[in-house]
């Protein structure tokens, strides 16, 4: 067996510590990139509040944020086909791209 098939025959294990898998709740996220890494923040805030806390920080090199971008938009599609279309409330004066502020204004 060559090594591409053996490869393929195994499975990953993956190890969580209790504190990783107690998660973090985010509701805010900003993503910057340079040409050799994404950085996503997550974050924390509330309505009117007038900072965010960040909770987690994730970087990236370019070729798995692609892969996660990908991994994700193939769960919304199926988490839509379950339980209906994801609805997004945005203002008209804000189209295209932009920061992911829960409670509208500026990120």
């Amino acid at each position: 067996m060559d090594n591409k098939q053996q490869q393929q025959g195994q499975q990953l294990q993956i190890d969580i510590k209790p504190e990783v898998a107690q998660g973090v709740y985010s509701n805010f996220a900003i993503i910057s990139h340079s040409r050799a890494e994404f950085i996503v923040d997550l974050a924390s805030t509330l309505p009117g509040a007038p900072k965010a806390q960040v909770v987690s920080r994730v970087i990236l090199a370019p070729e798995h944020a692609k892969r996660l971008a990908m991994a994700l938009q193939d769960n919304i599609m199926r988490y839509e086909q379950e339980f209906g279309k994801i609805q997004l409330e945005m203002p008209a004066a804000q189209q295209g791209p932009r920061t992911a502020n829960p409670f509208g204004g500026e990120a």
